[in-house]
């Protein structure tokens, strides 16, 4: 018992530490070291601490945390696999767990100032390239769109053919964005879809970002899977989650009543 208590100490002070350090991000394996000391807490004691929520239902290897980053209302979920980025082969494998839709259910861990989930329509999960990215783990950020790319993506929605991928209009102003609608995200794995549509524009897997929009099409709640990637043609930068993340979940939030 008192070797046990011992170790759940050591992990959360060992937790601790890589959070600040991850939390400033002077390390670019800062990330990877919070996910091992949630894991080794969560084996120890039960408890995810720091992370949100420890999930090894299917092993280490297909396993993920959610991390809610300090002073921040979004979330990030993080594979407990070591997988640098998008650009890690194991993405492009049929052996490769669905973060997105993994992700997706994470949306239940986001709340607004007001106390209220958000609505499905306001929630998106950006994974960013490596050239946007200060983190070199794979992880997925969950949060709330800005409302006017909330609105630009619910505009564009019903134009976009389920699955084919097609350019559409300025989600967010000076940068460029194709896009496929699907039904169902637990069926689809957007990693290697975005990588085969694009793979005519992108040689290097690192530049691009990849990001699940929850929309509403016809009374159907269905999704838009969006990618983007460094250079593209008329964008002013590389794209990112601060792009397209309020970082404020109350406007899109359900009101009481």
């Amino acid at each position: 018992m008192k070797r046990g208590l011992f170790l759940s100490v050591v992990a959360a002070a060992t937790a601790a530490m890589a959070f600040a350090t991850f939390a400033v991000g002077l390390d670019r394996t800062a990330l990877w070291q919070v996910v091992r000391a949630c894991v080794a807490d969560f084996k120890l004691t039960g408890s995810p601490f720091p992370c949100v929520a420890v999930d090894l239902s299917g092993g280490e290897e297909r396993g993920n945390v959610v991390i809610r980053p300090p002073l921040l209302q979004d979330l990030i979920l993080v594979p407990t696999r070591r997988i640098v980025g998008i650009e890690d082969p194991f993405l492009q494998s049929p052996e490769a767990p669905n973060y997105f839709d993994a992700a997706w259910r994470a949306r239940s861990f986001l709340k607004g100032a007001n106390g209220q989930a958000p609505d499905r329509e306001a929630v998106a999960l950006v994974a960013n390239s490596a050239f946007v990215r200060t983190q070199d783990q794979l992880h997925i950020h969950v949060g709330c769109l800005f409302p006017s790319a909330q609105s630009a993506l619910a505009a564009a929605a019903p134009a976009v053919p389920i699955g084919e991928w097609t350019r559409i209009g300025a989600v967010v102003p000076h940068q460029v964005f194709w896009a496929t609608r699907i039904r169902e995200l637990s069926d689809v794995e957007p990693f290697p879809l975005a990588v085969e549509a694009l793979a005519d524009k992108v040689r290097d897997r690192g530049q691009l970002m990849v990001a699940v929009a929850g929309v509403r099409v016809e009374g159907e709640d269905q999704f838009l899977i969006l990618a983007s990637y460094v250079g593209a043609p008329h964008a002013w930068w590389p794209v990112g989650a601060d792009d397209l993340f309020d970082r404020d979940c109350t406007a899109g939030a359900h009101v009481a009543g």
